[in-house]
Parts: C-alpha cells; structure tokens; sequence
C-alpha cells in the first residue's frame, strides 16, 4: 500500500520540494497551504502521515494538532526560535520535528523512522487485541464449548472453506480468528470484512479492489481485500447479507481461485482462506432463492455451530470472573460477585449471548460503585423477550428510548453510542454505517467523551 502524506505548509517552495521528494521517496503526497485547504483533503482522505507547519496563516499547529494526532503520525516543522513550541507540540502527541530549513536527505531519515515506529505500534495493538479478543472466547469448560474447540482443531490446519453459525454475540469471529491462529497460515493477515455494513459498489470494492477510472473519485488503484489478506485468511462477517451479484463474484473465487478488480480486465489470483459467518438459516434461504444454492454448498463444506450462552450455562462464571478481572476500576477495588447476583445472571437467557453478558458486568461495577461486592440489585437484566432462533435475521430496526423529548445531540450521542456497542468499538465499521469518515467519528468520540474507546 503506497503511503499518503499530506504537507501543511504555507511556504509555497518548501512545500512544493518536500512533495517531490516524498514522491520520489515513492509516497503519494499532497501539498496545501492552509488549515482550511488541510481540512477540505482531510474530509475526503485519511493520511497515514501528516507534515504540519507551526504557523500558518489561519492557525497555530500547536492548536489543530489534537484533531490530528488520533488519525495519524504528525511531524512538525519550525523554525530555528519556535524549536520549544516544537518540543511543546511533541510533548502534546507529535511523532517528531524538522527545522527549517528542511534538509531533504534527513526529510526522508525521519519519515522512514516514524512510519516505521507507528506500524510497530499498531501491530503491537493489534496482537495485543487479539489476545483479549481470544481470552474472553476460549473461556470455560461446558461441552458445548469443548465440541467447538475440537471442531476447530479438526478444520485449522487445512485450507478448507469454513461456515460459522450461530446468533448475534455469541463469538462467531472470535471462532474465525481462532482457526486463523492455529492454522498453517497463522503467520500471515487474517482481514474481515462485515458483509452488512455497506452498500453494494462500496463492498464490491472494499473486497475486489478497483482500478484508476473504474468509478467517479477512483483517481488511483486500489487493492481490496482480497489482496491484502494474501496467503492468510479472509473472514466474511454476515455473509447472508451480500447482494446476488456478489454472490456470484464470490462463487468464482471459490471455484476458481480467481478474480477482477472493480473496472479491471485482468484475472487475479485469490490466495486466501475464506471463512464465513451468518446468523441466518442459508439452507432455508438457498432454498427460498434469496441465496445461491451453489455459494452456499461451497461454503458449506465444514460447518461449526457456535452454541448461545443459554445453552453453555456452566461457562457463564469463569466469563463473569474474566470480565471483572479485567476491567481497570474493578481491579482497583478488588470486586467480585455474590451468590445471589451470579445466580441471577446464570438464570437469565441471554438473547444477546456473550456481548451482552460483558456489557451487563461492566454496568454493574460502575453501578456498585466502591463497594467491593457486586449485589443482585447492580444487575439491571432487561424484561423484554427477544427471539432465541438462530435462523432468523437480524432485526433492521434501531430504537432509543429518552424519559423526555431529545435534543438533537442526545439523539447523535445515543446513536454513536449504540453504533459502539454494537461493533464492539471498531471506529471504521461505525463511520461506515453513519456514511462519515473516521476522522468525523474520532471528533464525535471527543465532543461526547467516549474516548476511551
């Protein structure tokens, strides 16, 4: 992937070289003058490194420098006298500084070190994702979950195209990671892409790439997904959902192992592991002819049923315990559960299986406060009854409930905040489905204070 770099500087021959030499470098760099120039390309890009003059005409770095910072590296250029506002601005999230003027040959010294030391960070953050992600599953010692560990330890080590079933929340990703993780491709990317969360043009791009001219706004190639998870694994989260079309363009890649970018003429290879998963009855789908039968017997070739919570009742302890284990102000006060509060969340159903689970503990230790025992009444269990039939769709609706009539920012805060809930954080999921960018979504998780997601 060719990096994008965006130079923020109004010395018009300063900028104009550091472009070139970013180009040459073999970036695609973008040179503006201005912070409004700056946000106008920040509203249709996503840089991965931006360069960032202390002064310009209509702001101070120093003061847009928290708009950037959560995106992107940022390097900030100065002046021999600002040089402290410099270590100021480093001190406030800056990767690091250049003096002007910029010498072209420490230009391209500094870029590769902090490029380098952000994807070192990421992937660190990453794996270190993963191992919680792969915690919070494998945990427990109820039949169910043995006869799901031992399906996978069956399916891992080959090539095979895998079907996950199983309701919303119950950890059919986490089922897919962990076939990744002890597989023979282990070493290589494991990339997912959630089948309903985009519209049709958007998916079959995300997932084929296109080529330069293949659409409007299509200014260069792009590689899709496909591509990136070359040699590893590729997950399709809610494959139910994906239009005729796709699904046909799918088939072939499982047939054929090949495929075409958006606009493209050219035959690729598909080198990936496809694994899948629904919520929804395929069979009954490919036989009502809302899906194709041909995908579905492909993909139907090693199937796992990952069991909801109500049917692994005995896991529902050693989960609760993980949760307050690793929840920050848990650990400061030392909570635990009584028998009366245990026994009343091993009672209740679970329609929204683990995710719901997690989500009600960690009420109740905000609820409990700083006591250290988390009693029957910290547990706020809904009364509502929700359907427990796996086959069934997802429901479409969205419904927010307000004891008064809502302003307009309660209703953009309830909906950002069950957006979160429902895709577990992830910020690219959440600017998809509001149709915004990921920096809009960042500014939205600052002016409510949900930050720490």
């Amino acid at each position: 992937m060719i990096p994008l770099v965006l130079v923020i500087d109004d010395d018009v021959t300063l900028n104009r070289l550091m472009v070139g030499q970013l180009n040459r470098m073999g970036h695609a760099a973008t040179g503006v003058h201005s912070w409004a120039a700056a946000q106008a390309y920040l509203q249709q890009h996503d840089p991965h490194l931006v360069l960032l003059d202390c002064q310009l005409p209509d702001a101070r770095g120093r003061d847009i420098l928290p708009q950037l910072v959560g995106d992107c590296p940022v390097i900030i250029i100065t002046a021999y006298g600002s040089v402290k506002e410099a270590v100021g601005a480093m001190q406030a999230g800056a990767a690091e500084y250049l003096l002007k003027p910029v010498n072209l040959d420490e230009l391209q010294l500094v870029i590769h070190k902090v490029l380098d030391a952000h994807s070192m960070k990421q992937e660190f953050l990453y794996l270190k994702e993963q191992v919680q992600k792969r915690k919070s599953f494998m945990i427990g010692q109820s039949p169910a979950l043995k006869e799901v560990e031992n399906m996978i330890d069956a399916v891992a080590p080959s090539m095979m195209t895998v079907l996950i079933q199983g309701e919303s929340g119950v950890g059919k990703e986490l089922v897919a990671r962990e076939i990744h993780e002890r597989s023979q491709v282990a070493s290589r990317s494991f990339v997912a892409l959630d089948c309903c969360t985009m519209q049709e043009n958007l998916f079959e791009s995300e997932l084929f790439g296109h080529e330069k001219g293949a659409f409007t706004g299509a200014d260069r190639q792009k590689k899709g997904l496909i591509e990136s998870a070359e040699g590893g694994t590729l997950f399709l989260d809610e494959i139910g959902e994906i239009t005729p079309a796709i699904q046909a363009k799918l088939l072939r890649i499982l047939e054929t192992g090949r495929f075409r970018r958006l606009g493209g003429t050219r035959d690729l290879s598909a080198n990936v592991r496809v694994v899948a998963a629904t919520n929804r009855d395929l069979l009954a789908m490919s036989q009502e002819g809302t899906f194709r039968a041909d995908l579905f017997y492909r993909l139907n070739g090693f199937t796992i049923y990952v069991p909801p919570l109500r049917q692994r009742r005995d896991d529902i302890p050693a989960l609760v315990k993980h949760f307050i284990n690793n929840h920050d102000f848990s650990r400061r006060v030392n909570k635990h559960l009584s028998e009366e509060a245990l026994a009343k969340l091993v009672a209740y159903p679970w329609p929204g299986n683990i995710r719901e689970l997690k989500n009600m503990v960690e009420r109740a230790i905000i609820l409990s406060g700083d006591t250290a025992r988390i009693l029957p009444g910290h547990i706020m269990l809904s009364d509502g009854v929700v359907s427990t039939t796996a086959a069934k769709p997802a429901s479409k609706g969205v419904s927010l409930d307000f004891e008064q009539i809502p302003t307009l920012d309660d209703l953009e805060k309830h909906y950002l905040h069950l957006l979160l809930d429902k895709f577990n954080g992830h910020r690219g999921k959440v600017a998809r489905t509001l149709g915004i960018s990921e920096r809009n979504v960042y500014r939205l998780l600052k002016k409510y204070e949900f930050m720490e997601v």
